[in-house]
């Protein structure tokens, strides 16, 4: 009899676990969600503004070319490996970031963090998304960058996982890094730029003004998206150069390297070179940090409304 109420007070035991993994997991599975749901709006600018950055012009020229001799599809092209960028780099920056910043606002006592906190958890989650989800970023740039090469040089990737494979089977596993660097450092500044100033613009707005919840979200997530833009498209920039090279007849590269790339690019063009595409890239960034933080809070109600 004592056995058969044990077994009977057991079943509680596993949902209690499960909540347990949840409440760990979950920081990390509605960051990667939230970001999904943004870049499947955003794909068409983000497309646009790598074409600038290769030079084809401005965002009118480049729009019209595309609409004329691709159609309507070649704006979402890359589309899954955009997706899955944002099912690793997004799922570990938003996910760390926010696990980060509740044990540093459990060891201050409750009390809201110094925007400088807030700055440095934003860096290394920054660097913690990227180091995940650099092999996604790099099969994205090469998608969104293969029609623009010769025919005889043009990769014709299927797919992101097709993409992913080839680079492994042609350039070795290691090849899935390139660009890691770059990839860290702009990564690394974009999140100290939109996580830290999204969560100092929410206690602004909600706080000390006095916003609503719609306008505290709207406003701070316009706010972290300028200062995301401002801070890492010269990393982007850089970054997108040394992604889509190609070797020369002989074999050489035209960068060694993103500081050669860079230096070469500040002699070519100063240092306004850097921000090349800039009002597209601020639209193309300001939009999808909006759209992910207004996914993610709707996300998180729907969560409380159903109780998990």
């Amino acid at each position: 009899m004592a056995d058969a109420k044990q077994q009977q007070q057991q079943p509680p035991q596993p949902a209690v676990a499960a909540t347990g993994v949840w409440k760990t997991i979950k920081p990390f599975v509605n960051g990667g969600a939230s970001g999904m749901l943004a870049t499947c709006v955003i794909q068409p600018i983000d497309m646009v503004k790598v074409r600038i950055q290769l030079g084809e012009g401005s965002a009118a020229q480049v729009t019209k070319n595309m609409l004329a001799n691709e159609g309507m599809r070649s704006f979402y092209k890359g589309l899954s490996a955009g997706l899955l960028r944002q099912a690793t780099y997004t799922t570990a920056r938003l996910g760390s970031f926010r696990v980060l910043t509740n044990k540093a606002v459990e060891k201050n006592e409750g009390k809201p963090l110094p925007l400088i906190q807030k700055a440095f958890i934003g860096l290394t989650a920054g660097a913690i998304g990227a180091c995940v989800g650099s092999p996604a970023d790099l099969a994205l740039i090469r998608m969104q960058a293969d029609s623009t090469l010769p025919a005889a040089q043009r990769r014709n990737y299927k797919n992101a996982f097709h993409a992913l494979y080839r680079i492994s089977a042609d350039e070795g596993v290691l090849a899935l890094w390139k660009g890691a660097g770059p990839t860290v450092v702009r990564a690394m500044a974009l999140n100290m730029g939109m996580l830290a100033s999204y969560d100092q613009s929410v206690e602004l707005f909600r706080d000390k003004l006095g916003a609503g919840e719609i306008s505290t979200v709207v406003g701070a997530s316009a706010i972290s998206g300028f200062f995301a833009s401002a801070c890492s498209l010269p990393f982007d920039y850089v970054k997108t150069q040394i992604q889509k090279m190609q070797p020369d007849a002989n074999g050489k590269y035209p960068y060694t390297g993103s500081l050669d790339c860079a230096v070469k690019t500040f002699k070519s063009g100063g240092p306004f070179k850097f921000y090349t595409g800039f009002p597209v890239y601020c639209v193309r960034i300001a939009p999808h940090v909006m759209m992910t933080w207004i996914f993610l809070n709707q996300i998180q109600k729907f969560e409380k409304k159903i109780g998990i």
